[in-house]
């Protein structure tokens, strides 16, 4: 399995990105899928995560109401839509896939895609 994340740019305060993940090499049900992100200096921490079918969603409290996670299990691609974005959302972001259960835990996570670089300006 391989996870391929894209869209990653840089933009000002205020506005809105979409990053998208595409997984090749699946076979059965869909996975589960999350997104983290890394800023420099900083920890990786959970950004969203979305269960197979999409009817379940999770945020980390500071993307609320600002960040919505969506899949296409037909395309095999998870997205995270980014609006209203803020100086403390820059860092790489990183979609993950799980064939166990939703988790904001990284280490729940089998695969892991490259990144990509999410640079807000302010």
């Amino acid at each position: 399995v391989q996870l391929q994340a894209s869209g990653g740019g840089l933009v000002q305060a205020g506005g809105s990105l979409r990053v998208s993940c595409v997984i090749s090499g699946r076979t059965g049900t869909p996975y589960i899928m999350g997104w983290f992100r890394q800023a420099p200096g900083k920890e990786r921490e959970f950004v969203s995560a979305i269960n197979r079918s999409g009817g379940r969603t999770e945020y980390t409290y500071s993307v609320k109401g600002r960040f919505t996670i969506s899949r296409d299990n037909r395309k095999d691609t998870v997205y995270l839509q980014m609006n209203s974005l803020k100086p403390e959302d820059t860092a790489v972001y990183y979609c993950a896939a799980s064939s166990n259960f939703i988790s904001t835990h990284g280490s729940d996570y089998e695969y892991w895609g490259q990144g990509t670089l999410v640079t807000v300006s302010s």
